[in-house]
């Protein structure tokens, strides 16, 4: 598999699981998926993607191509800290 056909299934793939995830009750909503970050080695891809719908998720892909699978981890955002780190 490319690159660019993982990355089109990873984005497919986030936007079926959103799309199956999201609250329906004010209606339909329109949202994109878009990728953070992604790499390939060997024959293995991994990708962090996100959405436009402002909910906290992050999604993780990755394709196995030794077994010809991909696995979709869904996260949530829970806090985001700065943290001061000293300087020497």
């Amino acid at each position: 598999m490319t690159t660019d056909e993982f990355l089109e299934l990873a984005k497919k793939e986030v936007l079926r699981y959103a799309k199956e995830h999201i609250d329906q009750s004010d209606g339909p909503v329109a949202f994109g998926v878009y990728v953070v970050w992604s790499v390939k080695a060997l024959q293995n891809n991994k990708a962090l993607l996100s959405t436009t719908l402002i909910d906290g998720m992050y999604y993780e892909c990755t394709y196995n191509g030794d077994k010809g699978v991909m696995y979709l981890d869904a996260y949530k955002k829970f806090e985001n800290r700065e943290i001061a780190v000293a300087r020497g």
